[in-house]
């Protein structure tokens, strides 16, 4: 069985109302999947400075070191059956589309999934 472990970083910027000041924030998220298909994606298109859209499921793992009290946790983003990933750029030197996209319902082991919108949509408040 082959796993793709990742890290991706999400950024957000903010006006500080008191100071008036720009307040920019990073934070990093670990990808994990065990599907062949898109750790196969992975292996060829991920890249450092790539801007991705990952769909998948919070998963919370706890573990405790050898002579440690304390439990450790770890949250990851796990692509699971009907999980997705999609790079939204084109890697550099690429011509034409070039933006990679796999999902689970691709690779015949998930759920199929609305690719734009759908009826769902009509109800979201925002």
């Amino acid at each position: 069985m082959r796993v793709a472990n990742l890290s991706i970083a999400t950024d957000e910027s903010y006006l500080n109302k008191q100071t008036g000041e720009r307040v920019d924030k990073t934070e990093w998220h670990r990808i994990v999947t065990f599907q062949d298909g898109l750790v196969s994606m992975l292996e060829k298109h991920a890249r450092k400075g790539r801007l991705v859209y990952i769909d998948g499921k919070l998963q919370t793992r706890r573990w405790r070191k050898d002579g440690e009290e304390s439990d450790r946790f770890s949250t990851e983003i796990l692509l699971v059956p009907g999980g997705r990933i999609q790079f939204l750029d084109k890697p550099e030197g690429a011509n034409g589309n070039g933006a990679a996209m796999a999902d689970a319902q691709a690779q015949g082991t998930g759920p199929a999934m609305p690719a734009e919108g759908g009826e769902m949509d009509d109800d979201i408040p925002f």
